[in-house]
């Protein structure tokens, strides 16, 4: 490697919004973020699905459309064939 052209590599801490602390090696030395592993969620086990405005029912309902539509045109096809 060529000196003298890379960043200095130091020890760093990622500091979280929740105070979470994790020190680690970067080129910076300190590192915010927004949200870690300790209060992510996901990992908490907090995370909950939870279907909002009814998202899986316009979903079904879009879906039923969408068949009755190929079904009306499949018809339609078969009925100009004959």
């Amino acid at each position: 490697m060529k000196s003298g052209i890379h960043p200095k590599y130091v020890d760093a801490e990622i500091r979280c919004a929740c105070g979470n602390v994790i020190k680690t090696r970067s080129t910076k030395p300190t590192i915010i973020i927004g949200i870690c592993n300790k209060c992510h969620p996901f990992y908490t086990g907090q995370q909950k699905f939870v279907d909002t405005a009814g998202r899986v029912d316009k979903f079904q309902q879009r879906l039923a459309k969408t068949q009755a539509a190929q079904a009306a045109a499949a018809a339609a096809t078969k009925k100009k064939r004959k």
